[in-house]
């Protein structure tokens, strides 16, 4: 069983906010790239990701699904591009590809791990170059995927080191998550 997360909109953008506020590069790809290891590592430790996003195995590595699309409508492109102007009091697209905040987060919508989980990505991968932090996010869970198509939950632990035992219980929460209203 491989169950899909729910996206947590609000969480995310709260989640974005901290992460552009704390880098210096602030483009997609890194932007991406912290979420990624911030979900994988929370995923791992608390059996639930921060955004609930889908990561897509993409080329330059995991790409979150939904994330992807906020940014590419507030450049006018993207999913929720007739929807953009919800996002546009948080955020906005500076030449095509880097990402101005234009508020903190709300901490209140982030949990203690949240944060601890976030800040542990932004001190390991915050500092790396676009190509570092492109390597690193080429793992096992990436590259047993096919690209372009999802990433699943059971492979991003797979990358951690967990047990089938844990991984079949994480996948049993996120179902149950997933499944609520």
């Amino acid at each position: 069983m491989n169950a899909r997360q729910k996206f947590n909109l609000s969480k995310s953008i709260q989640a974005i906010l901290y992460v552009t506020n704390r880098l210096q590069r602030k483009d997609f790809h890194k932007i991406f790239k912290i979420l990624y290891f911030s979900d994988r590592n929370h995923l791992a430790k608390y059996s639930r990701s921060i955004t609930g996003d889908t990561y897509i195995a993409m080329n330059d590595g995991p790409v979150p699904s939904n994330i992807y699309d906020i940014f590419k409508s507030l450049r006018g492109d993207g999913f929720f591009a007739k929807n953009a102007e919800q996002f546009s009091e948080y955020f906005n697209v500076v030449n095509w590809n880097f990402i101005n905040p234009l508020k903190d987060a709300d901490l209140k919508k982030l949990s203690a791990s949240d944060v601890e989980e976030i800040d542990d990505s932004l001190e390991k991968y915050g500092n790396l170059t676009w190509d570092e932090v492109r390597e690193k996010s080429h793992d096992y869970a990436w590259r047993n995927t096919p690209k372009d198509y999802p990433i699943s939950v059971e492979n991003m632990l797979l990358e951690t080191g967990e047990s089938p035992e844990y991984i079949s219980f994480v996948n049993e929460m996120v179902a149950l998550n997933s499944s609520r209203v």
